[in-house]
């Protein structure tokens, strides 16, 4: 067994551990009185275990799974929502009022802050009569019923 495979660990029993190389260090903290422990170096006995690991590739995968936060309302949907409002006539407190939400639920929504809610987008496009989801956001809402049976 040579020097290098061993590690020596010499401390006091008031301080920290530290860690010596050379036999001359070692022979001073014996003389010293300080605890000396020797321990084996265990940089071998772990190789085996890290064979064929691809540790970039799992590293990436630790990068890439961060939460995706919600989201936002379209700032067109914004735009829309205050157009219709102000075309009504209504405050952002009587659009509240009327699809029984808070007025910060309406504000955030004009302010393209507020996430996606299908429900709270639903009521506003009944009560404003405009269309807020899907394609052609900001045009009038069809007459109600669906389709017609021939």
């Amino acid at each position: 067994m040579s020097a290098w495979d061993e590690t020596y660990y010499v401390h006091k029993p008031a301080q920290r551990l530290t860690t010596t190389k050379t036999k001359s260090e070692l022979n001073a903290a014996a003389r010293s009185g300080n605890i000396v422990d020797t321990q084996r170096n265990a940089k071998f006995a772990n190789k085996a275990h890290h064979v064929d690991t691809d540790h970039r590739r799992i590293a990436h995968l630790d990068r890439s799974d961060d939460v995706k936060p919600p989201a936002k309302v379209d700032r067109s949907v914004g735009l829309a929502i205050m157009k219709a409002r102000q075309e009504k006539g209504l405050t952002q407190k009587e659009l509240a009022a009327r699809i029984n939400e808070k007025d910060t639920v309406v504000r955030e929504c004009e302010g393209a802050r507020a996430t996606k809610n299908q429900q709270v987008l639903a009521k506003l496009e009944r009560v404003l009569g405009v269309k807020l989801r899907g394609a052609n956001i900001g045009d009038p809402l069809g007459p109600r019923g669906g389709k017609k049976k021939d």
